[in-house]
């Protein structure tokens, strides 16, 4: 067994495996405590390094493209703090810390680990159900359907189309880009209907517009990693998904019904005092109709 243990969490290697635990210190970020311990297998992974510095080093895993899907979700964005295959490393175990990285690289070698991407996710991404608030609403995913209930900050055109519900069946694919700080991220469900749409994060109501807290709402990153890791492998995936059939759609009963055309008026409202562009009502008015 090759382990290290610091403040920033700690990682042990038995040959087959790495088991990273985050730290529970205050430095670490809420991200990676709210991640939790990740095992992943060697299969996965396609080296690693060590980096020192004068006053602390850092560990770093690479894993095989294709092979985890929190990194296939949030394609190479996740903040570098926010990284659970990163662990940032004391000088004074800088010894450790090289034996670790022997040990791991030793194995990929014996095992002939190959360095070509994965044709399936070796790693099953966060467990479910998983909720997060974030500034622009609340998105839950619960292994079968997303749900996005909007804030009374999200803006008319969104909570004019209620609450969104949208099948795994339906989506595409997962977008993602983290809130910097300087500028707004956003969370996107992309589903063969809406896979051409234009409008911004703000207005998209298949999209949480990402503009608070950086720190929280980073934490959208586990629903669209879970997402990910239960939509067909990249691998897989073939170009023409919109020319699949669409299902037909049921009949509202009368409740839905009175619902519908209230969102209706809503949002003929919002297009008769210019909040929103021709193409806007459009692409909402579609949204809606979709969504009974």
């Amino acid at each position: 067994m090759a382990e290290i243990i610091q403040r920033d969490g700690s990682w042990a290697f038995d040959g087959s495996t790495v088991r990273i635990t985050p730290g529970l210190h205050r430095s670490v970020p809420l991200f990676r405590q709210t991640y939790g311990e990740v095992t992943v297998p060697l299969e996965a992974i396609s080296g690693i390094v060590y980096e020192p510095e004068r006053k602390r080093g850092r560990l770093r895993l690479r894993l095989r493209e294709g092979a985890d899907p929190l990194l296939q979700a949030t394609g190479g964005r996740l903040p570098d703090a926010a990284n659970p295959y990163r662990l940032a490393v004391d000088i004074d175990r800088s010894g450790v810390a090289e034996y670790v990285a022997e040990e791991i690289r030793h194995s990929l070698l014996l095992e002939q680990i190959p360095q070509e991407p994965t044709k399936t996710y070796l790693l099953s991404g966060p467990p479910v159900p998983v909720s997060v608030r974030s500034s622009d609403g609340t998105v839950s995913f619960d292994g079968a359907e997303v749900r996005i209930d909007w804030s009374d900050t999200s803006e008319r055109i969104k909570r004019a189309t209620g609450p969104r519900i949208i099948a795994v069946g339906d989506l595409v694919q997962v977008e993602w880009l983290p809130n910097s700080g300087y500028e707004d991220g956003f969370l996107r469900f992309v589903t063969r209907e809406t896979v051409f749409s234009k409008l911004p994060p703000e207005k998209d109501p298949y999209a949480l517009d990402l503009w608070g807290s950086a720190r929280r709402d980073l934490l959208t990153a586990l629903v669209a990693a879970a997402v990910t890791a239960r939509l067909p492998h990249p691998s897989t995936r073939t170009a023409d998904f919109v020319d699949r059939p669409r299902l037909a759609t049921a009949v509202p009963p009368a409740a839905d019904h009175d619902i519908l055309l209230r969102r209706l008026r809503d949002l003929g409202e919002l297009h008769r005092e210019g909040v929103l562009t021709d193409e806007e009502f459009a692409a909402a008015k579609a949204a809606v109709l979709r969504g009974f």
